[in-house]
């Protein structure tokens, strides 16, 4: 069972704290725990119904009303929300729901819904992306537990990989060509699946080696494939000059091809944009690129 701070529960539910403490003495929601040394903490169940509380909240429900609610009611109520809202912050507030309930139906449903809602593309950018980014900040702050993150990244990637399935694309001979990895060391995914969308759906071939690719294994695809972009993506935090290194690198093996660069270590580090790379900081940027 997880334990949060009073900060974390301000930072995934947006609810303050000192809101917190006037709902425990007014309605007892919720009773925090105290370790030994009698310092507050909360729960799973605790996050999990502070969480839809919120979500109720800010659909205009008074807390008042709220308490007077069975916990079943509450969740029956968050659920009707969550298929019928267009809104992304309450489709991201679901997911983490979902996900500290280790609910798959729940969560495969509320992703299914944004994308008949909004598009696949728009899911992605305005729900997925901001939801990757919380658990990221969660993780940093030790108030996850890993084996949620591995439950949900899954289920997020067999939804792209589904989406770039049913892709049909028909190969000509001025088709343009672009070759997707990440380097060695890097396991996060989902953005790269992402990117492999776009350019497909731009009429692109792409050769998309995924996770955790050496370098010097690009030498002997330039024998067979020669692609006019490479993207590549990096979050994990390496020295600079290593980072100049896989740069270096790629272009040598790759002239002509334009190198496209993303991630939360290339958009941090702003030195690494020269002549041989392009930093691409949103979605956007990339659709403008193409």
């Amino acid at each position: 069972m997880a334990q949060y701070s009073i900060k974390d529960i301000e930072m995934m539910t947006g609810i303050k704290a000192h809101t917190l403490r006037i709902w425990e003495q007014r309605y007892n929601i919720p009773l925090p725990k105290r370790t030994s040394t009698n310092i507050r903490y909360y729960d799973d169940e605790d996050l999990r119904l502070l969480l839809n509380i919120s979500l109720l909240n800010k659909q205009g429900h008074k807390i008042s009303q709220i308490t007077k609610l069975s916990e079943p009611e509450i969740r029956d109520m968050v659920v009707n929300y969550s298929l019928c809202s267009e809104r992304h912050e309450v489709h991201i507030q679901s997911l983490l729901a979902a996900m500290i309930n280790l609910d798959e139906f729940a969560f495969e449903k509320i992703l299914s819904t944004s994308i008949l809602q909004c598009g696949l593309s728009q899911t992605v950018t305005d729900v997925i992306f901001p939801f990757m980014n919380l658990l990221g900040v969660m993780w940093m702050t030790g108030s996850i537990n890993p084996a949620y993150e591995h439950f949900v990244t899954n289920l997020i990637r067999q939804k792209l990989i589904v989406a770039i399935d049913g892709q049909h694309i028909q190969q000509h001979a001025s088709q343009k060509k672009c070759l997707l990895f990440l380097p060695e060391g890097e396991e996060h995914e989902i953005g790269l699946l992402f990117a492999n969308y776009i350019f497909r759906a731009a009429g692109y071939h792409t050769l998309y080696f995924g996770q955790s690719l050496p370098i010097n294994n690009l030498a002997r695809v330039k024998e067979k494939y020669n692609p006019d972009i490479v993207f590549t993506s990096m979050t994990t935090q390496i020295p600079v000059a290593v980072a100049r290194g896989i740069i270096h690198q790629v272009k040598t093996v790759f002239p002509s091809a334009d190198l496209l660069i993303t991630g939360r270590f290339f958009i941090e580090h702003q030195e690494l944009k020269n002549s041989e790379a392009h930093v691409i900081h949103t979605m956007d940027e990339l659709n403008s690129f193409l």
